[in-house]
């Protein structure tokens, strides 16, 4: 019995009638985001890094060369707002892990581009990550986690954004 099975107990100890499924699967999934992140965050911590600031460098790592972008398409692909992404590449910046580049094109918008700092510390930090969700998930097979995948798709695609 887990910590999510002994809250569902409780509640029907006390007389609670109804479905709890819904509430024991949101239980586990947060329980689940609580712990990975932990394990996530230890280690990009490792490589200097927090998550978000991994998120900002694995996104333009991800862009391909020259591994630049816009802070526009930065801040829609990582779902803040401007003032957070200014604020965050300003602090990456300061790290030397991302220079803004002069865009004669268009005066207002300053192109972030990965330093070679940057690009050397999210690849080595993408290796690590990628290994450390490999041994967190470790304990399942390449068909659950398959199978895992397409529930979470289906039920992701029916909430709303």
């Amino acid at each position: 019995m887990d910590a999510v099975d002994r809250i569902i107990q409780q509640w029907k100890d006390e007389g609670i009638t109804e479905s709890l499924a819904p509430m024991e699967l949101l239980g586990r999934m947060t329980r689940l985001y609580t712990l990975i992140s932990k394990m996530l965050e230890d280690n990009f911590a490792k490589f200097g890094l927090t998550r978000w600031e991994f998120d900002v460098l694995a996104t333009l790592r991800r862009s391909g060369e020259p591994y630049c972008l816009s802070p526009t398409k930065l801040f829609d692909t990582l779902m803040v707002t401007s003032g957070t992404m200014t604020n965050r590449l300003t602090h990456l910046e300061k790290k030397g892990l991302v220079r803004r580049l002069k865009d004669s094109s268009d005066k207002r918008s300053l192109p972030v581009q990965l330093t070679d700092t940057g690009f050397e510390t999210v690849s080595m930090c993408l290796k690590a990550h990628i290994a450390e969700e490999a041994r967190i998930t470790d304990g399942l097979t390449v068909e659950q986690i398959d199978t895992l995948n397409q529930l979470l798709k289906t039920f992701e695609q029916k909430l709303p954004e």
